[in-house]
């Protein structure tokens, strides 16, 4: 278990206006890997004719980046209790340089793949890293802040990605994106291990090589089964999805059992908090909200509309901007007032915009797109930095790490759940209609009922925002008020354990 926070090595302070160095160089460099994740969006097209593949052979350099994370994310949690702070950073910035130059050499197809699955497997460490470091160095009273540069973080990264893609691509070959990432990473990692300083005490515990195979096929399957599902395919993929869900609940089972011995790899009592849980239902479907919203746009705005890839990143990079850039601003508002002044108005917000997108033509002024979609990105906003602050918040120390990797774990299933089921409403829609209208009309008709069901699915977000707490209980209220997961401990230990004790 980790040290207390008031017995930690060398605890950065945290004054005021002040954010920890190590949650600074965290932040930097989660940007950096982050930014990958939609980079190659882009470059499809050139990569078919480099490599003369197929689109949908193509289309795998941001798939199994997308499969790597799912895969490798849920075991974060044990590692990152098994070492230090430098050591996974070392080691997850280590991973990432090395896919980095693997993928801007890549001779052939497969090296490409090859390197891009190794840059995802050193970017699923440092999400966690990030949020259990933070969590575990700032005091309750500056989290919001702290957190809202996370979110600047995480949000604008994969908002530029296709932006600095598309730039880049007007003066060079594909390979420029790996070789101008390469130096930058290096730098923030050298910068890092230089001044980065271990937070808490490693834990010894065994590794169960079973929940770690089972987990990488469960969540890898699951995200891959969405994934083909939204890009046409029907029988295979939904076979695949439904074999991953099965593993998945395996692994569930697995970690129930294992945490009768005290060393399950992925901790499932954080679930016996309940803020953490209404948080995370809470991100999960504002998530596949934000990622169905960013699968719908860009199919308006260069199929139904004449707009290029590049105008088209340009068009939506304010949103993206705008969540980031305001990530401080509403930190500092929910330090000050708490969560429920910020998630109540911006889930209500999402609802909003989504309803307002289901208003989309062919002759929609782009002005009018632009302001719905930074409404939008402004809400997620608000609704992001409190949910993760809250729900983490609810966690003892020793769970953070696990909270954390099953918050990363779940936005990839939420991302590939969003996709798919945006693109199916789009398809189903659209043929429906087909024969009384034209195939640009008929598109246009399924994304608006896209936008409408993705608007539906939000009230769940409404109905969580509602029902969060301002902020999570003290430390006094905890230790007054037994949780379930220590209750559930007590019994195990001191009386008859129920066949459904999982401790």
């Amino acid at each position: 278990m980790s040290a207390p926070i008031d017995t930690l090595p060398d605890q950065p302070t945290a004054g005021p206006q002040r954010t920890p160095a190590v949650v600074r160089l965290l932040v930097v460099a989660t940007f950096v890997v982050i930014l990958n994740e939609t980079i190659m969006i882009n470059a499809i097209p050139r990569l078919m004719e480099s490599f003369e593949v197929s689109h949908r052979a193509a289309q795998w350099v941001s798939t199994a980046f997308m499969l790597s994370m799912a895969a490798v994310i849920p075991v974060t949690g044990w590692f990152l209790q098994r070492v230090s702070t430098r050591t996974a950073y070392a080691t997850a910035m280590g991973v990432f340089l090395t896919g980095t130059a693997i993928s801007a050499v890549a001779p052939v197809f497969e090296v490409l793949l090859l390197g891009r699955v190794v840059q995802a497997a050193g970017t699923a460490v440092m999400m966690p890293l990030l949020m259990t470091t933070l969590m575990t160095v700032v005091p309750e009273s500056q989290r919001g802040r702290v957190m809202g540069n996370v979110t600047m973080a995480i949000s604008v990264a994969p908002a530029l990605g296709p932006t600095v893609s598309g730039v880049v691509l007007q003066f060079g070959s594909w390979r420029l994106l790996f070789v101008l990432v390469l130096p930058i990473a290096a730098m923030v990692t050298w910068s890092g291990l230089r001044q980065l300083e271990n937070i808490g005490e490693p834990v010894v515990s065994d590794i169960d090589w079973f929940s770690v195979v089972v987990a990488a096929l469960g969540f890898g399957s699951l995200v891959y089964g969405l994934t083909r599902f939204a890009e046409g395919e029907v029988g295979l993929p939904v076979g695949i999805a439904v074999a991953g869900l099965a593993l998945v609940g395996t692994f569930v089972a697995r970690q129930l059992w294992l945490q009768r011995t005290g060393a399950p790899l992925l901790d499932l009592r954080v679930f016996a908090h309940g803020t953490y849980t209404k948080a995370l239902v809470l991100l999960a479907v504002a998530f596949m909200a934000m990622m169905g919203s960013m699968i719908l746009l860009p199919l308006y705005l260069q199929n139904v509309r004449p707009l290029s890839a590049l105008e088209t990143g340009l068009l939506v990079m304010p949103g993206g901007l705008a969540m980031g850039l305001l990530g401080p601003t509403v930190g500092r508002i929910y330090d000050r007032f708490g969560g429920r002044v910020l998630v109540i108005p911006g889930s209500v917000g999402i609802v909003l915009s989504l309803l307002g997108f289901t208003q989309i033509s062919l002759t929609m002024p782009y002005w009018q797109v632009l302001a719905l979609h930074v409404v939008l990105s402004v809400c997620l906003a608000a609704t992001f930095t409190p949910a993760f602050t809250l729900g983490l918040g609810a966690l003892p120390m020793h769970l953070y790490s696990h909270g954390s990797s099953i918050l990363g774990t779940l936005q990839q299933v939420a991302a590939a759940f969003g996709t798919a089921l945006a693109v199916t409403v789009v398809t189903l829609r659209a043929d429906q209609v087909l024969g009384s209208v034209g195939p640009v009309e008929a598109e246009l008709s399924g994304m608006k009922l896209a936008f409408a069901v993705s608007a539906l699915i939000s009230l769940v977000v409404v109905a969580m925002a509602w029902v969060l707490p301002g902020r999570p209980a003290s430390a006094t209220d905890q230790a007054a008020e037994p949780t379930l997961e220590a209750e559930l401990d007590d019994l195990c230990e001191h009386g008859p354990a129920p066949a459904s004790c999982t401790c």
